[in-house]
């Protein structure tokens, strides 16, 4: 696949901005079972899906796409601690629950989130739970919610292949406006870690080499990243 055919399947955003419209989501074999999911909705055959995947993997991009099309409400964990179930969810049938793994083993959390978990049941609509983990590992107390979460359909986002690396390299170089040639690509996927989060933290380096230094994102720089990372690993002992 050519740089230009990669491009032409993301959005090029002023400023260095995310974005999280279907069109800024690149499709491949990591995550093509989620995206298959999110647009059977509103036909699941169940009132709510997992989706988990390692940090980074683009797990509230697709809760976003999601919750844009189904007009979800949009809760965290902090939301569970304080406010009753009704007024959590307010009017909303469909609600997204993002970091999902971080309710669970809080009892006041585990119990409010058992009481929206009915509710939205009751209104006949759907909870999209975006998590690290599944929740079989989640070590939920709660009896009843338990059973409800691990009844739910399960669909994982797998560790990123060159081509999906190549199109998010491509694109968190795009949101912070630097131009970068697909060489430049090619040599980073073949030097960094293979995840998602690596792939941000390396955008996030060379980004702010780039401008301190006055240079173009060429290969000289990101051999120069690269030996900074090393460094630091070996003073660090890891």
């Amino acid at each position: 696949m050519t740089r230009n055919s990669l491009l032409n399947q993301l959005v090029l955003n002023l400023g260095h901005r995310t974005g999280f419209q279907r069109s800024d989501l690149f499709v491949s074999e990591c995550n093509i079972n989620a995206v298959n999911w999110l647009e059977r909705w509103p036909n699941w055959p169940a009132s709510g899906l997992v989706i988990w995947g390692p940090e980074s993997s683009g797990k509230s991009h697709l809760g976003k796409v999601w919750s844009d099309k189904s007009g979800s409400a949009v809760l965290f964990p902090d939301d569970f601690d304080l406010n009753e179930p009704p007024d959590i969810v307010e009017s909303n049938k469909n609600v997204l629950v993002d970091r999902a793994e971080l309710i669970i083993e809080n009892s006041t959390r585990e119990r409010s989130l058992l009481h929206v978990y009915n509710l939205i049941n009751e209104r006949k609509g759907h909870m999209l739970f975006c998590a690290r983990t599944p929740p079989g590992r989640w070590g939920i107390k709660l009896a009843d919610l338990s059973s409800r979460l691990n009844s739910l359909p399960v669909t994982e986002i797998a560790l990123p292949d060159d081509k999906v690396l190549a199109a998010v390299l491509l694109k968190l170089f795009s949101d912070r406006q630097l131009k970068v040639e697909r060489d430049v690509i090619n040599f980073a996927i073949s030097r960094m870690e293979r995840s998602f989060k690596a792939a941000e933290d390396l955008a996030s380096i060379v980004d702010k080499k780039a401008l301190v230094m006055r240079r173009p994102v060429t290969i000289p720089l990101l051999s120069e990243v690269f030996s900074e990372i090393e460094e630091i690993k070996l003073e660090s002992g890891l």
